[in-house]
């Protein structure tokens, strides 16, 4: 038998637990769901920012085996159509398309919605298969279904509407949506009207941990035993992360789809990411917690000298460099326009304002407040242009660098730290869907690090003998 996918599309805006029951009972009848939440729609707009519909999804759907939340559309801000996808899972198995019975409404006249609206609507109706869920209030005819369908008798009491008013009115919705959503929501006052917070305490009163450290440090493998009576691995609300900020690094790389806050402590030397050893090791997780809007991570397509494209996400930065002992020559645009026609340099970084005391400070640029909105494009060992170092871009600039000479001066590009070999061209941007929450104590104080650096002050002046 051919694997069956069901593909659940909508904008799970924000996504209650009738979503999950949905889920739930088509995994009953198929191998496998697909819930793809759609990207802009003129039908159905939206003022939630990708990024907290990207995690509230991931969150509402956690933990049921089979379900996988595509996040496509989100990232690249499309809307793929019902055809589209059709031909994306095609090659994998079966493709069912779920469908509520208010889509099918007058389909015996050939006047239902994806008749009327749907782009190649009366194709789509005769050909592609549809799993068809009941909807309160949108009775049917039994000739209304599409020819090739299985119902499928879900329980579909409850709408994002209906939640988003309640959120509005600040009514409450325990009982309408997941626990893990609901504390997301919360953090960040969403649909409430106002624009969501900079930052927010969090009273960590029952804390499920998921603890990541450096095995090779002793303090960090000594630290965590600490913290063993809160490890809940399965189910956690906080990733715990001891160690420097590569260990916080490989942790946000390995787990930030887990949308949970992160609390790091700081084992190793300067700990931008982490909190203070003294704030934390007294054997109790503490339950007061700043934390920050979601910091952004950066998404990188590289070019291969093939000509194929790959992609991928990074916290920190990506780079390219000289391969040979030749200097690069690189053509740099930015937003569709050639800024610097040609850098003639040992490589260029591109950072986020999260990333910005690392090697981007080391290459002489400024380093930014981790929640400062804007990202760094950084030059290193620059001849040309004379005198250009950095430049700082909006959360909404998309950068290419591209090779001039891909055969006498080759390029080595680098993603989360790796090689990812010989490569022609790299474009960056904000991810639209990919971002991290840093829990940090109430004493911490990130501005003062960043001071520290920008205000270093040297050894003692010893008095002459």
């Amino acid at each position: 038998m051919a694997h069956r996918i069901a593909v659940y599309g909508g904008t799970f805006s924000p996504p209650g637990l009738h979503h999950r029951r949905i889920a739930q009972e088509l995994l009953r009848h198929f191998d496998q769901v697909m819930v793809v939440p759609c990207g802009p729609r003129p039908d159905k707009p939206c003022d939630v920012e990708p990024v907290y519909r990207a995690a509230m999804a991931d969150l509402a759907f956690r933990g049921l085996e089979g379900v996988k939340v595509e996040l496509f559309d989100l990232e690249q801000a499309t809307f793929t159509r019902t055809c589209e996808l059709d031909g994306r899972y095609c090659k994998k198995g079966e493709v069912w398309h779920v469908v509520g019975t208010d889509l099918i409404s007058d389909g015996r006249k050939g006047q239902s919605f994806i008749h009327r609206v749907w782009h190649r609507g009366p194709d789509l109706w005769r050909e592609l298969n549809f799993a068809v869920i009941r909807r309160p209030g949108h009775d049917y005819h039994p000739e209304d279904l599409p020819p090739r369908h299985r119902f499928v008798d879900a329980d579909h009491a409850g709408s994002s509407f209906t939640l988003r008013e309640k959120l509005f009115r600040g009514e409450r919705v325990d009982d309408l949506i997941s626990p893990a959503v609901a504390d997301y929501l919360g953090r960040h006052r969403l649909y409430q009207g106002g624009a969501p917070s900079r930052q927010t305490r969090l009273a960590m009163t029952d804390p499920r941990l998921l603890l990541f450290y450096d095995e090779r440090n002793e303090k960090a493998r000594g630290w965590a035993e600490q913290f063993r009576k809160y490890e809940r691995p399965d189910d956690p609300n906080c990733v715990l992360v001891i160690g420097g900020d590569g260990t916080m690094l490989r942790a946000i790389h390995r787990h930030w789809r887990l949308r949970v806050p992160f609390f790091g402590v700081n084992a190793g030397h300067l700990g931008f990411l982490l909190n203070n050893k003294e704030d934390v090791l007294d054997g109790k997780f503490p339950p007061a917690q700043i934390v920050s809007r979601p910091m952004p991570l950066l998404y990188v397509e590289m070019q291969k000298k093939d000509g194929t494209w790959m992609n991928g996400l990074t916290f920190n930065d990506v780079w390219v460099e000289r391969k040979t002992g030749q200097t690069a020559w690189l053509e740099v645009n930015i937003d569709g326009r050639v800024r610097l026609p040609k850098l003639v340099c040992d490589g260029v970084l591109m950072s986020t304002a999260a990333g910005s005391t690392a090697y981007a400070r080391s290459m002489g640029a400024q380093p930014l407040l981790a929640d400062t909105p804007a990202w760094l494009l950084v030059g290193s060992n620059v001849m040309l242009p004379t005198n250009w170092k950095s430049a700082l871009l909006s959360l909404d600039a998309r950068v290419e660098i591209r090779s001039l000479d891909t055969v006498k001066r080759p390029l080595e590009g680098y993603i989360y730290g790796e090689p990812a070999g010989e490569v022609i061209a790299v474009s960056a941007r904000i991810s639209r869907i990919a971002a991290v929450e840093l829990a940090f104590c109430p004493s911490h104080d990130i501005t003062e690090k960043i001071s520290q650096i920008q205000f270093p002050v040297g050894p003692p002046v010893l008095p002459d003998h």
